[in-house]
């Protein structure tokens, strides 16, 4: 059995069927690895995204911890304060004229006090009665009716706020007047 050799137009038409399903495969070829490197370049421009995102927040933690770190010790010497402003409160001017160096030992050591805590960004609240009570900065600590005054108005200063560079650290804490409107 022998083959009859193809005409030239059989062989056209093969070698066109060949073209197409070549063609065929090319086009998928191309179309999979397309969609393979759209793939690669979404987690590439998400994992550069991450990556920078990361980056900020490192850099904001790192800001944070660098203003905000010492907040733990800073309350904890705020008590420190307190002490040191009843103990000046309460020299009288014949203990002042007896004991003039211990006193103004105590004096210098409140003023290194604020003089550190203003280095560190601490700063001091300190309210005069007649203000307007702020909640984000006082602590009502009793209210009152008293005559003369409004109501919402600060009545009496019992201790000092702080913050500590923008954020509050202790409220300052204060007696709020509740005088009815008339």
């Amino acid at each position: 059995m022998s083959e009859e050799p193809k005409s030239l137009d059989e062989l056209a038409a093969e070698g066109d069927e060949f073209e197409q399903e070549a063609n065929e495969a090319n086009a998928e070829t191309i179309a999979a690895l397309t969609a393979e490197r759209d793939e690669f370049k979404d987690r590439f421009m998400r994992a550069v995204a991450d990556a920078e995102n990361a980056r900020k927040r490192g850099e904001r933690d790192r800001r944070e911890a660098e203003q905000y770190g010492g907040s733990k010790l800073a309350r904890d010497l705020l008590p420190v304060y307190d002490n040191m402003q009843r103990a000046i409160e309460a020299i009288s001017e014949d203990q002042r004229e007896a004991q003039a160096a211990l006193i103004e030992g105590i004096e210098l050591t409140m003023r290194a006090l604020i003089n550190v805590f203003e280095k560190h960004g601490i700063s001091r609240i300190a309210p005069e009665v007649g203000e307007r009570f702020d909640p984000q900065q006082h602590e009502a600590m009793f209210e009152a009716p008293v005559p003369g005054t409004k109501a919402g108005e600060i009545i009496q200063v019992s201790g000092h706020g702080f913050f500590l560079h923008d954020r509050l650290l202790r409220p300052a804490q204060v007696g709020v007047s509740s005088m009815p409107a008339s």
